[in-house]
């Protein structure tokens, strides 16, 4: 299947990037999604702030923030799936917490954003179980330990 993922970088390095694009990808295709684009911006935590605030009327920043799109794209055979935001410096604060990479902690958050855009959700028990099985199965394919999962909202 063919997958566009455009990685938007106001933080991150080279190998992050590559990385996030190589998690995003990998959730798609473990997830036989269908053909399409999607989104990722590496950023700061005062942007997921505004995000969250604007989005959720939650006023405080997160780590990651998914806006699930599904509609066509013009001219083209798939459909824009949507967009990931991710808070870089919030996302090396819980890796330095939870004694992993950064590395490893921003694919995590890039496979969890990709699950709620093909509209895995985890607020409920059953909803919970479903996306995490399938966190960890990504997680596994790209050679992460599971066990750096946290109780993610």
């Amino acid at each position: 299947m063919t997958y566009s993922i455009e990685i938007i970088a106001e933080k991150g390095s080279a190998e992050i990037q590559e990385g996030v694009a190589t998690a995003a990808r990998t959730v798609l295709e473990l997830e036989a999604a269908g053909r399409g684009s999607l989104s990722i911006v590496l950023t700061d935590e005062d942007t997921l702030r505004k995000a969250n605030r604007q989005y959720a009327g939650i006023d405080r920043p997160t780590d990651v923030l998914s806006f699930a799109d599904g509609e066509q794209l013009p001219g083209e055979d798939g459909i824009y799936y949507g967009d990931v935001l991710i808070a870089v410096p919030i996302a090396e604060e819980q890796a330095r917490a939870g004694n992993h990479s950064a590395f490893d902690e921003l694919v995590l958050l890039t496979v969890h954003g990709v699950l709620h855009l093909l509209g895995y959700e985890h607020d409920h028990p059953e909803a919970k179980d479903r996306m995490w099985s399938h966190q960890e199965a990504a997680l596994l394919t790209l050679g992460i330990d599971p066990g750096i999962v946290k109780e993610q909202e």
